[in-house]
């Protein structure tokens, strides 16, 4: 019975890593090319991933055919204003549905919950014309500040009410003994036990900002004041060499798997522990 369980644990781990390595590989592709010539890229083996030669010259390139820096900063400007301003505003709201009880909670709750049911592209008219009334095309504010109340805040403020639903009551109860306020009660109980729900907010609105694509490209005209995403695509339109494409491709992704690996502990221990418990 052991060596059938073995055998069985044996195919599935050989299936999976053939998955992983299915899934894997156009990556790795794409990182070990920017690292290539054009002639090996197009003329060499698929299979072959070590660069013969090894050079740098497509990231060199990348940096200097386009303000690739402006790309970055913009992309780093959105990836941290708009996450620090979500989860203020999302942990806020959860604490009023967590813990105030106030008339109609429950059915503007339920209003909230019924927003994540819209597809957010029917929200692009509208807030394209918002924009163009407040004369904020082609700025950054037009790129902050919607983000920050798009649907994903809605499913923040749900996601971070399960988790403060599951933080003990009595530790609010002997804060407020102690003379806390209702702010000082959400500052300093139940921000600190809900690191690990901050942190997954923080990572999944860093990876939602970082890879913006479609607002941006409605709103902004001036390509330096345009994100990465959308920088990328411009590598394509205007820098006819792979290579180049690739490593500027390879620098887009490095700083979201950097996030992931810092946050992964904190990430993985709020999805275990979110919404076990509360109504």
């Amino acid at each position: 019975m052991k060596t059938r369980q073995t055998l069985i644990h044996t195919v599935l781990y050989a299936v999976l890593i053939v998955i992983a390595l299915i899934m894997i590989y156009p990556f790795l592709w794409a990182f070990t090319a920017s690292f290539k010539t054009s002639v090996q890229i197009f003329n060499g083996n698929p299979f072959d991933l070590i660069p013969k030669p090894f050079t740098l010259d497509n990231y060199v390139r990348a940096w200097t055919v386009l303000p690739f820096y402006r790309f970055v900063l913009n992309s780093l400007m959105l990836s941290i204003i708009v996450p620090a301003c979500i989860i203020v505003l999302a942990s806020l709201a959860a604490y009023s549905f967590a813990r105030l009880n106030f008339k109609g909670r429950d059915f503007v709750f339920l209003c909230l919950l019924g927003v994540m049911m819209m597809p957010g592209h029917i929200t692009l008219i509208p807030n394209y014309s918002l924009m163009r009334m407040l004369g904020w095309i082609n700025d950054y504010r037009a790129l902050i500040v919607p983000m920050i109340f798009q649907g994903s805040l809605v499913f923040n403020i749900f996601f971070m009410r399960q988790y403060f639903l599951a933080i003990p009551k009595e530790m609010d109860e002997a804060a407020i003994i102690d003379g806390c306020s209702r702010f000082g009660v959400w500052w300093r109980v139940i921000m600190p036990n809900a690191r690990p729900a901050l942190a997954t907010i923080a990572i999944l609105s860093f990876v939602s900002e970082w890879n913006t694509f479609l607002w941006p490209v409605i709103v902004i005209n001036d390509y330096l004041k345009m994100p990465i995403q959308v920088g990328v695509s411009y590598f394509k339109a205007n820098v006819n060499d792979w290579g180049v494409l690739m490593a500027a491709t390879t620098m887009a992704i490095v700083p979201l798997i950097i996030v992931f690996g810092v946050f992964q502990k904190h990430f993985i221990k709020s999805m275990l522990t979110s919404g076990l418990s509360g109504k």
